[in-house]
C-alpha cells in the first residue's frame, strides 16, 4: 500500500518538480493553459510528467484530485 501523502506538495515531488512552497507558488505562476490545452499536453512538461499525469487521471488514481486541482490553477488568469 502506497502512503504517501497525498497534496500538492508531494504531487509536485511525483512529477520530480521542485516541491517547495514558493517553488509551486512561482511554478503557477509561470506556466499558464490556455482552455483548449489538456493539461498532458501543455508544452512545459516532459515526456515522464506527461505520462505519470496520462496514466494516473486514465487509473482515477489517488493523484487525480490533486492533478485537477493543479489544471485549475494553471488556467487561472
Amino acid at each position: 500500500m502506497d502512503t504517501t501523502p497525498v497534496d500538492l506538495t508531494h504531487l509536485f515531488e511525483q512529477l520530480g518538480l521542485d516541491n517547495r512552497p514558493a517553488a509551486i507558488v512561482q511554478f503557477i505562476a509561470n506556466h499558464k493553459l490556455a482552455s483548449h490545452i489538456h493539461l498532458s499536453q501543455a508544452p512545459f512538461w516532459t515526456s515522464a510528467q506527461k505520462s505519470f499525469i496520462i496514466e494516473a487521471l486514465e487509473a482515477d488514481a489517488q493523484w487525480t484530485e490533486l492533478i485537477e486541482q493543479l489544471d485549475t490553477q494553471l488556467r487561472k488568469p
